[in-house]
């Protein structure tokens, strides 16, 4: 170091000794105050030195790690120096030649701002702060007065304005990536409120200088700023900034700072279990993997430059495929596998969702179209549909509701109406087990133009040319609302590298064909608890926990698409009620096999999938393609008792043609080393490599080194005189050379020692050293060889993608027909007659099969019949008293009919059902804030959607229709809309009500309205027991019968209702007085009229003066 610097430095250095003391009493160079700038590398020194300047407990110095956060690696002075030159490049144009060191001072608040005016009055230059900070050169031991004076002012200047204002304008002609670091740098000022420090006090730092591993790690974060990135670093993921905070928090790990960036890590063999937490979640997970090994760094330009890396994968909630976080074999010895290896998930669909508005009236009347595209990377399922939607989103929501996405994704500005259902579904989601996730793009990319570039390119270059003409031209014929879907659903799965999934355009599926499929609407599924139950959300309780006795994930996902999708075609019912029956009463030789093989099969579907993306691993390819192969053997040899003893014609296809469609897996299968398969070792995969020429050359290469290596121990042994002496490996070291101490004169000097015990040294020549290192070239190459060779292998077995998914389609259904065998082997089951013409519903002493399956053997359940004719009485008004059991009786009548169009026996002793196009139902009371609608507009507007889509096939369902309003308005709504019912649309109806006028309907049209309640008794043991002073003011006691009868109930006694509620006694009294009075008064009111009425009509006065005679 030239003297002129040092003593122009010296009077500095004793100046800044006055204000600081540096950590563990290290010399402080005058560069070390720009060594932790933007408020990123250690926390304020307020937190860790005491007012006279010693260390507080905890403050302990840090232990260091290299750029790299390699494992077991040393590092000698001369490279530590080198990372310490590269470090300084960072902040300086022009470095010096001389390698410097690094001591880190923390420095308080209250310091900085003495060193801050001191450094200012000591240079005149330092008043004149400017931009262009990166390009002063400071830094340097060396330094001037004045320019440390600047370099002082400067960095604490410009962080300063960096963390008060969060701009980057400061720092842009800093080198490095241009991203805001305030995201990710560990804040000095978040700590420092929270360690109660004045945000008023100066407490700048000076600028970071990153290593060579957060400059990798920030330009990728650069590219990727919404994803939380999972670095591999040697053995271990590291998370990194704001990053590793989230991961912290989400995953329970610790996280601390290191260098200028908190940091957290998880062992490489946990990375599937985190990142599915993470996931799980909501975040956006990518994986960051060392793409360049060791072995093969050596023989490169640059040895000791940072390892390349790059994002490999990319996970969200609906794009969890690959080996990485989804395999698929079972994981029971790892700790806490269970909760986060959901292989029986049902769905994992990504839906699209984008919004077209017709004509200036469709605008005012807030009618629009809307298109959807929800497809599942992981089974390769993809459904679409277009529809009219009002202001209230129903359509919308009955389709969400059905697919039941994980993942939205959405454009970036969508109509008021469509984001109140959005945030209603994200918040419903929150209060279950997940949460649903959305992903925004750009409204740029939904529109037609642009789509239809998008979605033509795409079919026209990445499918072959006869097949992407006749792709394309199916896709054309889609509507423009779901084309533009289609668009961005395939840029969004692009980034995953999933968009193959979305090639093979016969697979796609619409939502809701009406000509397939009964109707159901969002409102209807819940409230006849379809999927779910309405009390704690969960599965049990419902129609598809009653019929889902299957026995694989693909087909429970099949029942799932059974449950909310009943047939509407009678021969196609029919067909599956044969294949039921005869389940139930055959004794085949075929049937007991077939349904014994379909148990503790893997997640087929998904694996074949898996391997169709190229993401699985070998051990994932060897399971699935040994139970497929396994699949084809056993039901090879089922055919010939097929062909002849099973009399179903659905159950003899599907059992016949699965194996054809399985032919081709074996052959693939024989390809492979079964053990290395098992082990992952990609480099004794392929147990014949005649066809795979690539990795016979090498390891032919390979072993020509061994041979040479073997050679060479001949010459050895001549050297040391020993004829025995052979290679040795320790610690992974192979090819040592092991002489013993007393044999070292022996040894030549140019031989390389590489370790040694008390007794013995072990050497390399430099033969040996020579040709190890191009043994690891040779390995490396030949463990990449063998990876293109596997993924060429897996394109090959996924040209036969689409026949094996629909081998796997077959075995679904057949798990389906055995599930619904299942259901109808329970007692008092029968097979229901259905009628393609016919509007009739006559269920004979039926029960609900949910609450039939709940109560269990107690026999308690009442069953009830029910009779509704098309063209006689289709209207049942059914009344009585609350807690009868009205709304279960409803309830069961829906369900019922549905069980019979999915082709399931149902719980009755006889059923005849007419097909029916679509259930509507307005039951129970409650409000939507998110959509902005009170109890009394959200049960409306559901009577209201009813009144515009139910025809005469349909069964429509109200309870209780009007309450939510005075008794008049309620009455007023409720009896117009029933008889809008009873004389135009003529649909099969049941109407529950606790108005009496309502009853009157049946007067007026007998033929097609009957009245009916829930029978009871009035108890008048207990009554007598209550008998007393103010007895007559008591809550009538009433026992329920559950059962249907005939005739208009009085009466609803709400009080004996509100007694069980344990209303307080007074209350009761005061309610049943005042009851009797509005009673008194009611009952006079009607006699007054009848009596007018008769009068009205008596002519002959004689015979009205007896009238009044006899009257009063």
């Amino acid at each position: 170091m030239p003297k002129a610097n040092k003593s122009n430095s010296a009077g500095k250095q004793a100046a800044i000794s006055k204000f600081f003391k540096p950590v563990n009493n290290n010399k402080v160079p005058s560069s070390a105050v720009s060594s932790t700038g933007n408020g990123m590398n250690s926390e304020p020194t307020s937190l860790l030195l005491s007012q006279n300047g010693d260390k507080k407990p905890g403050s302990g110095r840090k232990k260091k790690h290299s750029s790299e956060n390699e494992p077991n690696k040393k590092r000698t002075k001369l490279s530590q120096a080198q990372d310490d030159e590269d470090c300084i490049s960072v902040q300086n144009k022009e470095v010096k030649d001389e390698p410097m060191e690094f001591s880190r001072a923390r420095i308080s608040s209250s310091t900085l701002g003495r060193l801050k005016g001191f450094s200012s009055s000591s240079s005149s230059s330092s008043s004149s702060v400017k931009e262009g900070l990166s390009g002063r050169e400071r830094g340097s031991v060396s330094q001037s007065d004045s320019s440390l004076s600047e370099s002082l002012n400067s960095s604490i200047t410009a962080e300063g304005s960096f963390e008060e204002m969060g701009t980057e304008s400061k720092t842009k002609k800093q080198r490095g990536p241009s991203i805001d670091l305030n995201q990710f740098a560990a804040g000095k000022g978040r700590v420092s409120r929270e360690s109660g420090a004045d945000s008023s006090t100066p407490n700048r730092r000076t600028k970071s200088i990153y290593t060579p591993l957060e400059l990798q790690f920030l330009e990728i974060k650069e590219k990727h700023k919404d994803v939380l990135l999972c670095v591999e670093c040697g053995y271990k993921y590291r998370f990194f900034g704001e990053d590793a905070e989230v991961a912290s928090r989400e995953l329970n790990i610790y996280c601390h700072l290191d260098h200028n960036f908190m940091t957290a890590s998880i062992p490489t063999h946990r990375l599937f279990v985190h990142v599915r937490r993470l996931v799980s979640k909501g975040h956006k997970v990518g994986v960051v993997k060392q793409t360049e090994t060791t072995a093969l760094k050596a023989v490169g330009g640059n040895k000791s430059s940072l390892f390349t890396r790059e994002l490999t994968a990319l996970y969200t909630k609906s794009t969890l495929v690959g080996e990485d976080v989804n395999p698929l074999l079972k994981l029971g010895d790892l700790e806490e596998a269970e909760d986060v290896v959901v292989e029986d998930a049902p769905n994992n669909y990504l839906l699209c969702i984008c919004e077209t508005w017709g004509s200036s009236k469709d605008r005012k009347r807030q009618e629009l179209t809307i298109g959807m595209v929800a497809v599942q990377p992981s089974t390769g399922d993809v459904v679409f549909d277009c529809f009219q939607d009002s202001s209230s989103r129903s359509e919308l929501e009955g389709r969400v509701l059905r697919v039941q996405p994980v993942e939205l994704l959405l454009p970036s500005e969508l109509s008021e109406e469509t984001e109140r259902l959005v945030r209603s579904i994200v918040s419903m989601s929150m209060q279950g087990d997940e949460q649903v996730r959305v992903e925004r793009m750009e409204s740029s990319h939904f529109g037609y133009s642009n789509a239809f570039k998008i979605v033509s390119d795409f079919y026209t270059f990445t499918a072959p040319e006869d097949a992407g003409s006749q792709r394309l031209s199916s896709i054309i014929g889609l509507e423009r609302p779901v084309v533009c879907c289609l668009a961005g659903v395939i840029t969004y799965l692009t980034g995953f590298n999933l968009e193959k999934v979305l090639l093979s355009t016969s697979a796609f599926r619409q939502l809701s064909n009406e000509a397939e499929c009964m109707v159901l609407s969002a409102t209807t599924m819940k409230n006849l608890e379809i999927l779910q139950n309405q009390t704690d959300c969960r599965e049990k309780g419902s129609l598809l926990w009653v019929l889902d006795h299957t026995q694989t994930p693909f087909g429970r996902r099949l029942m799932r698409k059974w449950v909310t999708q009943p047939l509407i075609s009678a021969r196609e019912i029919q067909t599956r009620q044969d294949a039921v029956a005869e389940i139930l009463s055959s004794e085949s030789s075929v049937l007991g096999p077939s349904r014994s093989l379909l148990s503790k099969l893997p997640d087929l579907e998904r694996g074949i999938c898996s391997i169709y993306h190229k993401k699985c691993s070998t051990q994932e390819f060897l399971l699935i393609a040994s139970v497929l192969s396994r699949l084809e053997v056993e039901l090879r040899s089922l055919v010939p008792a097929a062909q002849s003893q099973v009399q179903s014609a659905l159950l003899r296809n599907l059992l016949l043609e699965t194996p054809q469609l399985l032919a081709p897996v074996h052959r693939y299968l024989r390809v492979l080393n079964e053990k290395a398969a098992k082990t992952g070792d990609k480099t004794e995969l392929f147990a014949d490599l005649t066809d795979f020429p690539v990795i016979r050359e090498r390891k032919e290469e390979i072993q020509d080194v061994l041979s040479q290596i073997q050679e060479h121990r001949r010459e050895i042994r001549l050297i040391l005189k020993n004829p025995s002496l052979d290679y040795v490996t320790v610690s992974g070291q192979q090819f040592l050379i092991e002489v013993k101490n007393t044999m070292m004169s022996k040894v030549p000097p140019d031989w390389v020692k590489i370790s040694s015990t008390k007794a013995v040294g072990r050497f390399h020549t430099p033969f040996i050293a020579e040709k190890s290192r191009r043994l690891g070239q040779l390995r490396e190459q030949l463990t990449l060889d063998c990876c293109s060779e596997w993924i060429s292998f897996l394109h090959q077995f996924g040209e036969h993608y689409h026949t094996i998914r629909k081998a796997v389609c077959h075995l679904a259904t057949v798990d389906c027909i055995f599930s619904l065998a299942e259901v109808a082997k329970q007692s008092n089951y029968c097979r229901p007659v259905v009628l393609e013409d016919e509007r009739q519903i006559i269920i004979k002493n039926g029960r609900h099969p949910a609450i039939d399956v709940l109560m269990g053997e107690q026999d308690q359940y009442v069953p009830n019949s029910t009779e509704l004719l098309g063209d006689g009485k289709r209207v049942m008004i059914i009344t009585g008293p609350n807690m009868g059991g009205k709304s279960s009786y409803i309830r069961q009548v829906a369900v019922i009919t549905m069980m019979a169009q999915i082709g399931s026996f149902v719980p009755a002793d006889e059923a005849v059902v007419g097909i029916v196009d679509g259930i509507f139902t307005r039951m129970g009371a409650s409000d939507n804030i998110y959509k902005g609608r009170s109890t009394f507009m959200e049960e409306l507007t559901e009577a209201s959607e009813i009144i515009q889509k139910a025809t005469s096939r349909s069964l429509v369902i109200l309870d209780e229709l009007g309450r939510g309003t005075s008794t008049h308005d309620g009455i007023a709504i409720a009896y117009a809309t029933l008889e809008y019912f009873i004389r135009d649309v003529k649909s099969l109806t049941l109407f529950v009500t606790h108005y009496p006028l309502l009853c009157e309907l049946e007067r007026r049209c007998p033929e097609h309205v009957g009245n009916y309640h829930m029978a009871f008794l009035l108890n008048q043991h207990e009554s007598d027991h209550h008998k007393g002073p103010g007895s007559e003011l008591q809550p009538e006691f009433i026992t329920f019968l559950y059962q249907l009868t005939q005739g208009a109930a009085g009466r609803s006694y709400g009080l004996n209702v509100a007694k069980l509620a344990e209303i307080p006694e007074e209350i009761l009294r005061k309610a049943a007085r005042k009851s009797k009075e509005l009673e008194g008064l009611v009952n006079a009111k009607r006699r007054y009229k009848k009596s007018f009425c008769e009068a009205w009509h008596i002519c002959d006065s004689n015979a009205l003066k007896d009238w009044v005679h006899f009257n009063t």
